[in-house]
């Protein structure tokens, strides 16, 4: 019946504009849908979760904007298992699987790339909050869970503030991996910078800025978005990420920071359901369309 069917979640259904953020997802959906039909492709959009929808009656299914998957990651973990060996799954369920974690940095980092130090804490393990920050070796240090999105449960630590964070370790240790990261200061005077990347190929950026005496960029705590132009070494670089990844992704995000040494890293690589600010590029939306039709030839 349909060639792709956009995936978003309930929330951002098509006759629900409740607010900008939501009027934002949907005027982003949009844009990809209309690129992929001028491509001749029939379109279809709903929840990931619809249990009235047959998901064979699709050649392949394109994650968007199922920003609901990490609060429910094992009804979403059941759900893509199911859903993949009846549709084509775009980026591949493989790799969607591989991404969901963050264990996914030390993959990278195997194969050469650039990225935020990164110390794993296992689930389980009963060391207190302070022994696995001095195990890893930072003073100043970011605590974030494996799987995670928004910036949930993500904590700035020092010396003074560790023993408030030690129940919420313990609680969040006991069912989930975490990881210990350095805090780069950088990312309260240059920002991080989110470039997309489709079909292996650059497209365009932004620069996320956190409010004033904060360090999440992310707009749900009030951080901001600007039109960056990234120069060649920035481009070069987020493309050199994509390459590493078997088959290369028809669309993901290479989010960068700059270390201490003002060289550039990863902090995040989002392959599943980034926001790809299509609205600031109706051009990418139409690259991303070429790169899907690609599945159909």
């Amino acid at each position: 019946m349909y060639d792709v069917v956009l995936l978003t979640d309930h929330r951002y259904l098509e006759d629900v504009y409740p607010d900008e953020y939501s009027n934002n997802v949907i005027t982003e959906d949009t844009l990809v849908k209309k690129a992929l039909e001028k491509k001749g492709l029939r379109v279809f959009r709903t929840n990931w979760d619809n249990p009235d929808f047959d998901w064979s009656a699709t050649h392949s299914i394109l994650f968007r904007t199922t920003w609901d998957y990490f609060n429910r990651y094992a009804e979403f973990s059941n759900w893509l298992e199911d859903v993949s060996t009846k549709t084509s799954v775009i980026n591949p369920a493989q790799m969607i699987r591989w991404n969901v974690d963050k264990h996914y940095l030390l993959d990278l980092q195997k194969k050469g790339v650039a990225i935020v130090p990164t110390y794993f804490i296992e689930p389980g393990d009963d060391r207190s909050l302070k022994d696995c920050v001095q195990d890893a070796g930072w003073d100043n240090a970011i605590l974030k869970p494996a799987i995670s999105g928004a910036a949930r449960h993500t904590y700035k630590l020092n010396a003074r503030n560790l023993p408030e964070h030690e129940s919420i370790f313990k609680h969040l240790i006991a069912e989930e991996s975490m990881l210990i990261q350095p805090f780069l200061a950088n990312i309260l005077s240059k920002g991080e910078v989110a470039h997309m990347v489709m079909g292996g190929k650059y497209t365009h950026s932004v620069l996320k800025l956190a409010k004033p005496g904060d360090f999440r960029v992310q707009d749900d705590f009030g951080g901001t978005i600007h039109d960056y132009q990234p120069n060649s070494e920035e481009i070069k670089f987020v493309e050199y990420v994509m390459s590493k990844l078997d088959p290369v992704p028809a669309y993901g995000r290479v989010d960068v920071i700059w270390d201490d040494n003002n060289e550039l890293v990863v902090s995040e690589l989002e392959l599943i359901e980034p926001e790809l600010w299509f609205r600031r590029n109706h051009q990418a939306a139409e690259i991303l369309a070429q790169t899907v039709s690609k599945y159909f030839k």
